[in-house]
């Protein structure tokens, strides 16, 4: 197994070292035979080199940021996607880049067009390639042999595990009250163990007994577990000791984020404004209904405020009073509603949002006291998600769906809240871009749901 993981390893490199060559290649094609040629002043041998060298670092990072390099681990539709996004921004730089180096606002339109066709060679390379390397990937690695450990909760995290049949493969499943000795001897006819919410105490010895087996452990973590890892090592006595802040940014930082709040959502709303007209006319001509709406959510601290979005229902929607999430194939949805949705324009109003301050770009996001109160009732420590300003987008929003569940939900808000930086929430920010392609990130509930309640 582990040799098996080193050639992994190797194959990921050269399979990503290969796609940059590519990129890199294409760029080299264009920028001899068409910019180097336009610059007035034409650069020499080792000033072509390093250009080109330049792109694809640039390149490399960009892909590697999106997770256009995970071959192997994401799905192939996820890894060609963040790679398409990387070679966009990355050819977005050097647009700007090549304009500055030549000067003339004649040559901003070539120069436009040129990467506009840079970027069609190469999504059509990418898309090509990275579906071979990925498929014979699969072919060459078998998935992994997993055993599961089930916990104290029934949840459906095999069921996910499975739904990855080319990576995972769970064979295995006993509980967590065997024996310890049964156990490590049932782990050594696997290549990985899944413990799966176990608790404390019993899952540290079943950790202690596959690290000493040299097996791989996926772990669901614990609030806990999410807090310590946001803690730091002390290193003041001999015995090591972690220190956790229990708090999120600096008064400099909560002033800086409110200050690139304020910029951005005036900006954002001054360019998006176009758009925004266009969906109020939309919503407006389909049914005469309102163009907005406004409900109430929470925000830092349990503060309440209104929330505004572009309708996307049917006026009335919950006539019954009855607070509820939306589910697949709602039939409350609006034709125009489904598109606006799949495309995020319902939250463009929110900018408004944040512009007054109830809101930021990045947090957890705003829920519905009705239904945040139902799940602090099941997991009490939902409410730690109010040590932040709700956000429009956040951690639980990129990396989670709209339908998981309210326990996971706050595990990943968790982990935003435990690391809050300013760094982190550029990050977040630009991997939004990602999962606005991710059609799986707005699965609505299964029907008869009315809330993303724990499935533990």
């Amino acid at each position: 197994m582990k040799q098996q993981n080193l050639y992994k390893s190797w194959y990921r490199f050269l399979s990503s070292a290969f796609l940059t060559v590519l990129m890199m290649a294409s760029f080299a094609y264009l920028w001899y035979t068409k910019f180097n040629v336009m610059l007035d002043k034409v650069f020499l041998l080792k000033g072509n080199y390093f250009v080109i060298a330049v792109y694809g670092l640039i390149a490399m990072y960009f892909m590697s940021f999106f997770g256009g390099f995970k071959i192997g681990v994401s799905k192939t539709t996820n890894v060609i996607i963040s790679q398409i996004i990387g070679m966009m921004i990355t050819n977005g730089v050097y647009f700007v880049f090549t304009v500055m180096i030549g000067g003339y606002l004649s040559y901003v339109q070539r120069f436009f067009v040129y990467y506009f066709l840079l970027f069609l060679i190469q999504t059509i390379i990418l898309t090509l390639f990275s579906y071979l390397l990925i498929s014979l990937f699969f072919k060459v690695f078998k998935p992994y042999k997993i055993l599961n450990i089930k916990g104290i909760h029934e949840n459906n995290l095999a069921e996910k595990f499975n739904s990855r049949i080319d990576k995972y493969n769970i064979s295995g499943e006993i509980n967590y009250d065997l024996d310890i000795d049964e156990i490590g001897r049932i782990v050594e006819d696997y290549d990985a163990v899944l413990i799966n919410d176990v608790p404390s105490e019993t899952r540290n010895r079943i950790l202690k007994v596959c690290f000493a087996k040299e097996k791989r452990v996926y772990i669901t973590p614990k609030i806990s577990d999410i807090i310590i890892r946001g803690s730091e090592s002390l290193a003041v006595f001999d015995t090591p000791l972690l220190f956790s802040h229990n708090n999120t940014l600096t008064f400099t930082e909560r002033g800086l984020k409110r200050l690139f709040d304020i910029v951005f959502s005036t900006f954002g709303l001054i360019v998006l404004s176009p758009i925004m007209i266009i969906v109020s006319l939309a919503i407006f001509f389909y049914d005469r209904g309102p163009v907005f709406y406004r409900q109430t959510r929470y925000t830092k601290g349990g503060r309440t405020f209104k929330i505004l979005k572009f309708r996307s229902m049917i006026p009335n929607a919950e006539k019954d009073g009855i607070a509820r999430l939306a589910s697949e194939n709602d039939d409350r949805i609006t034709p125009v509603g489904k598109f606006i949705r799949a495309c995020r324009l319902d939250e463009l109003p929110q900018f408004f949002n944040i512009l007054k301050g109830d809101m930021s770009f990045v947090g957890p996001r705003p829920e519905r006291p009705e239904i945040a109160d139902e799940y602090t009732k099941e997991v009490p420590e939902f409410a730690f998600r109010l040590k932040v300003k709700a956000g429009l987008t956040g951690y639980a929003q990129i990396y989670g769906k709209y339908n998981t569940t309210s326990y996971d939900k706050l595990k990943l808000d968790m982990i935003y809240v435990e690391n809050a930086s300013l760094w982190l929430d550029l990050k977040l920010l630009l991997l939004t871009l990602k999962v606005l392609f991710i059609k799986e990130s707005t699965e609505g509930l299964e029907e008869g749901q009315i809330t993303a309640s724990n499935k533990r």
